[in-house]
């Protein structure tokens, strides 16, 4: 999109500016809040990978949104660190032009292996996932008995190599909530940003119930009566999802509140699922193939017109209404699930 062009805007006025691209559907955990074992155990069907999307057809689309505005490019899962050759898409990605950021959404527990050459390929930045530290919780939570320590050496490595690490938790009242705390002093003076997420209701497997939201307000006041007093930064971009505070005495830390302070309103995020739909939302129910149109010969024309149409039409705000909603109304499509489209 050139300077002059007009922004490309969905009903509610908000551009398109940032594309979040699932690579796979498989993770290494089994994280309650997501895949839980229960539901993704040893039988449940991952997609065949003739049916995920090629590096190739990926930056395809990739330069297609860019031209209509996107700037920002997240890497997701699954896990997408179990893509083989990963590197080799961000290389592919980083060269676009008009792309100004490439970040990566990872559980962190491959980033030893993967660091170095993710940097060298391009990737401006890592978020990685960890919601306790405390072993033996974290273990239950993720599924799979892995330790912290498997997770602070990806982080560590990530940092080692020059990438900029903010680390996500996610606040379920009554199963970690207890390690807000410890969580706060630990990345304090570590000089990675942490952040807490509000549980939300992605998908249809994690048993969400509004009662084990913690507040981001809540998460403040304990915060700033326990570890130091917090005051409220002023947002860096437009439509950035974290609201963002300082520590009296040093640091900062981050809030996602999609529950209680939704931010829809500024929403300007496209999501590419692991198969290939395109979403508008992250609790979408329904989507828009564009797989079939990269296989079946469309032009790169028909597809840009394609994808105007989708955002023209956009008018997503689910966050926002979720509280007029009754439990019924918010159960009666099946949403996407979390592992699919990568948060």
């Amino acid at each position: 999109m050139t300077s002059h062009d007009a922004p490309l805007l969905d009903q509610l006025g908000r551009p398109l500016r940032d594309l979040r691209i699932s690579v796979t559907d498989r993770c290494t955990l089994r994280c309650t809040y997501c895949m839980p074992a229960e539901v993704f155990g040893p039988d449940y069907a991952f997609l065949p990978r003739a049916e995920i999307l090629s590096f190739e057809e990926l930056e395809r689309l990739s330069r297609l949104f860019v031209g209509l505005g996107v700037r920002k490019l997240r890497i997701t899962g699954g896990e997408p660190l179990l893509r083989a050759q990963l590197e080799h898409l961000v290389a592919k990605l980083s060269s676009i032009e008009g792309v100004e950021d490439i970040a990566l959404t990872t559980n962190g527990l491959l980033l030893p292996q993967k660091a170095q050459l993710l940097k060298d390929a391009g990737l401006g930045r890592v978020t990685v996932s960890l919601d306790a530290l405390e072993d033996e919780l974290f273990g239950r939570m993720n599924g799979r008995g892995v330790a912290v320590s498997k997770v602070l050496s990806g982080i560590e490595a990530a940092a080692s190599v020059g990438l900029p690490v903010k680390v996500n938790m996610v606040v379920q009242r009554g199963v970690n909530d207890g390690q807000l705390e410890d969580m706060a002093r630990f990345f304090k003076g570590k000089g990675h940003i942490l952040r807490f997420i509000e549980f939300m209701d992605v998908g249809n497997v994690n048993g969400w119930q509004l009662e084990e939201v913690v507040s981001s307000g809540e998460i403040v006041r304990r915060l700033s009566e326990s570890v130091a007093p917090l005051e409220p930064l002023n947002p860096e971009y437009v439509g950035e999802v974290a609201s963002k505070y300082r520590y009296a005495d040093g640091g900062e830390v981050g809030f996602i509140s999609s529950v209680t302070a939704p931010f829809c309103g500024d929403c300007s995020r496209a999501r590419i699922s692991a198969s290939g739909m395109l979403y508008t939302c992250l609790f979408a129910s329904e989507g828009v193939d564009l797989k079939a149109r990269l296989r079946d010969g469309s032009s790169d024309e028909d597809i840009v017109e394609l994808l105007r149409a989708v955002w023209g039409k956009r008018s997503d705000r689910y966050s926002e209404l979720r509280a007029e909603l009754t439990r019924e109304a918010r159960e009666s499509k099946p949403k996407l699930e979390m592992s699919h489209i990568g948060g």
